[in-house]
Parts: C-alpha cells; structure tokens; sequence
C-alpha cells in the first residue's frame, strides 16, 4: 500500500497545534509498521535550514490563475519518514504560518502543487490522506481528474477532520481563479452561498475520519457540527474516529532529553527532582508537598480559559502552585500575568511557546488542567497520563476517550472529568483531586494507571491502514 499524506503543517517543520503533530507523527509510525508512506507539507520561512536536506525537484510547475509557475520542493527524512516541503516564497514565507485574508488561496495553490509533485515521484498512491481544510481543495480536484486521467483512477482519499470550528471560507467567485470551474466544483464548495474548503472535503471524499470516537459522533449534532452537521450525519457511513497516538520517542519520561531527571512507572522518584526544578524554572518556593495544577495551551475560548480565570482564586485556595504556558487572546494573556503579580509566590507564567518548558511542566506538574468547550482529540492529557500527572479534563471529544474517572471503591481510573461546562464543576473536581492527592498510596495508584495506558502511534497507525483497506474496498 502507497499513501501519501498532505497537511497544512507538520513537526518538526512547522507547527500551531495539534494538526502539526498528528502529520508529522502518522507517516513515521505507517513506515514502521511497513507502509510505503510519505509526507507533503509547505516549506515555510521558518522551517529551519537544517531539516532540509537537498532539493528533490526544482522545476516544480504549478498552473496558477491561468499560468504555469515554477515552485520546488525539497526533501528530508527530520520526522522520520520521506517528506517533501514545497517551497513558493510569495505565499509561504510569511511572518506567520496563517492569519492571512488569502489562506484560502495561499493553500489551494499548495494543493495543485502537491498533487503535480505527486505525479513526478512516479507511482501512484493507492490513499491519498487529506487532513483538514487546507486540503479540501485536493479532495476536489482528485475527484475531478480520477475521472478522466488514468494516473489517479486507482487513488482514493481519505478526509480527517482535526477541527470543525476551521473551515477555510472565502467568496465562491474566487472559484474560476483558482482553478476550480465546473460544475462539480462549484456544488461541492457552495455552502450557503459562500465557498467552504471543509464543506468540499466532507462531501466528495471517499471516507472521513476525526481524531477521537467522541469526536465524530459529536460533528453530528448542532452544537459542535458547527453548521454542516447535517452533511456529516449524511456521510456517517463512511465517518470512523480513530483517537490520535503520542509520539513516544519524544514524550516519555524514560529518555525525555529535556528533563533533568528521567522515571518511569516502576520509579517514579525522579518526578520530584522533576518538580524541583520545574519550580526552579519559575522563582517559586521549594514546597514538594504543594500540589502544582499546570496548564500547557492556547489561550482561546475553545480550551476553556474562562473557566480558570473564574475559578483562579479557588484553584489557590485549594493550597496549590498554579503553572502555565501559553499564548492567545491578549485578555487571558492579561489575567494570568495579573494572577501572577498577585500570587508571585504560588503562580508561574510564561507567556508564549517553549517546547522545552512544556515537557518540563508535563514531567513536574502533579495534575494538568484542560477544561475544554470542545476537544477533537487533544494530546497534552495523553501526554500527562505518560508522564504521572494526573489530568483534570471535561468530557468532551477525545478527553472523554481517553481520561477515565477515578473510582475510589475498584480503584480504576486515571483522572478526573466532568461534563457541563461550568466552573463550578471544575472546582468540584480540583477538590477531589486534591483530596486524592494528599493520600500517597492513592494517587500513586492513580498516576501507574495513567503511565500504563498505550496511547502510541503504533496502535493508531494500524487502525489507520485497516480504515485505507476498507477505503480502498468500498469506493
């Protein structure tokens, strides 16, 4: 099996969240489990030089807005598996990797390339994996020239969806510019009178996926569907949610080359040299026995910030440090630099992202706060649950596959969840937590149910190829 696999963005060459991850991660894990996989992802100006390691197409010509234009690609193998970066400086070197009023344009150009570099690489792909809409352009046009050119009438696509909030809208006249002019086209883009890139990749894709089995049942209703839920309920049949993996070579507490101490389930008493110098990082009191509650996020309404901002004073009051790292909208950026002027010697911030702090924070944090409003999956409450730090999530998306609530009496569970979105109800489960954590006994209990669970890519990979089989049997 030959699958090719396109994203918007991918580690370690670009990343906004947690698309970046999942792109660079599946393409490794097929390759080890024996598929002949690759990547195709944009070059941005900031992808580093050293990630790349030789131009594998130079004369890469694109047809764009009616003319053929020259971009390239470059090669490299940083993530573990082949990876081509298509590099056009006017609309991929940008101080930023989106934010534009043209993204839509900027990644419909990116999909006719990727598709035409496919073409020169030689064979076919028997599943070309699409994720998000960026590439719901691709979905498209593959759809499209399958009929037609003998080249794709074997390939079939796979459309993941990593968040419905996104859907890559823009003016259904801008249509004919970027290539897209039949009538096929226009009816799989229109959605309510304005072009959607998510909508077209939802409907003419072969089969969908979603990061998390929560997830997928929950884009078919009105309150997370965010509008095309009745397109993802027409499409159910051909809908699975297959929970993301954690790249274990870079989370685990065993190798983590960013602590200074490593510890495993068996031994966890390097997590509190871990917490030693967590608290070292931020200038606040040695206090081992003081519970840190830590969040690693963006700060937007999504994660669920407002209900930390509201229940700020408890979470203190409860008698823990409070740790964060993130970067968003200014006035939480605003709230957790106050908090921190108010409670210098119990608050830690840090304003912006640092991937060596946020495995630092995941190894010496004792619980990790993500009350989100919606999840499609998440990955840093996987990556607690390696780490013995125990997550207090709400039970949404994939936080609800993957946290289970601690039960006293079987003593089964891993975390700590609740569902409406209140802070109230957040509180009510920092205090349990916190109750949980003063006996020893218990929380290691906790925390060696959290390190045992297999969340590795290996396992998400394999339902992955079995979901391309059946693809490629029923399409």
């Amino acid at each position: 099996m030959r699958v090719a696999v396109i994203s918007s963005e991918a580690v370690p060459y670009s990343k906004t969240g947690g698309l970046g991850d999942v792109a660079g991660a599946l393409p490794k894990a097929l390759k080890q489990i024996g598929v002949d996989s690759f990547l195709v992802t944009p070059c941005y100006w900031q992808t580093k030089g050293e990630y790349l390691w030789h131009t594998a197409v130079d004369d890469l010509w694109v047809t764009w807005r009616g003319q053929a234009v020259q971009a390239k690609a470059f090669y490299s193998e940083a993530n573990g598996s082949p990876t081509f970066l298509i590099d056009y400086p006017p609309l991929f070197h940008r101080d930023s990797i989106y934010g534009y009023t043209e993204d839509y344009e900027r990644f419909a150009f990116f999909n006719h390339a990727a598709l035409a570099l496919i073409q020169r690489l030689g064979t076919a792909p028997d599943i070309v994996h699409l994720n998000d809409w960026h590439c719901g352009f691709a979905a498209v046009e593959l759809a499209s020239r399958r009929r037609h050119e003998p080249y794709w009438q074997g390939t079939r696509t796979v459309f993941s969806i990593h968040n419905m909030a996104y859907q890559g809208g823009f003016g259904m006249g801008q249509l004919p510019a970027l290539g897209f002019t039949s009538t096929f086209a226009r009816n799989a883009f229109n959605f309510n009178g304005y072009a959607s890139a998510m909508k077209a990749g939802l409907e003419v894709s072969d089969t969908l996926s979603t990061v998390s089995k929560r997830y997928a049942h929950e884009i078919q209703t009105a309150e997370f569907g965010h509008d095309l839920d009745w397109l993802t309920r027409q499409r159910s049949s051909r809908l699975i949610g297959i929970t993301n993996g954690v790249d274990y070579d870079e989370w685990n507490p065993e190798t983590d080359k960013e602590l200074p101490v490593h510890f495993s389930k068996s031994d966890l008493s390097g997590k509190a040299d871990c917490k030693r110098a967590l608290l070292e990082q931020f200038s606040l009191p040695i206090e081992l026995d003081r519970p840190i509650f830590a969040s690693v996020t963006r700060l937007t309404a999504q994660k669920g910030v407002e209900l930390i901002r509201q229940g700020a004073g408890d979470i203190l009051a409860a008698g823990g440090f409070f740790i964060a790292l993130g970067s968003g909208e200014k006035d939480s950026e605003k709230f957790l630099q106050a908090l921190r002027d108010y409670a210098p010697s119990r608050v830690g911030v840090y304003v912006g992202y640092n991937e060596a702090l946020a495995h630092l924070i995941e190894a010496g944090a004792d619980m990790f706060l993500m009350p989100s409003k919606f999840e499609p999956c998440g990955l840093n409450q996987m990556y607690s649950l390696r780490y013995g730090t125990v997550p207090i999530v709400r039970a949404v998306g994939g936080l609800d596959d993957t946290v289970q609530n601690w039960d006293a009496v079987t003593q089964t569970g891993n975390g700590f969840k609740f569902a409406p979105f209140s802070s109230d109800k957040l509180l009510e489960k920092i205090y349990e937590a916190r109750f949980a954590y003063e006996d020893k006994k218990t929380w290691a209990k906790i925390q060696q149910n959290g390190m045992a669970v297999d969340n590795s890519w290996e396992n998400a990979a394999k339902n992955y190829v079995e979901l391309y089989k059946w693809t490629l049997g029923n399409s």
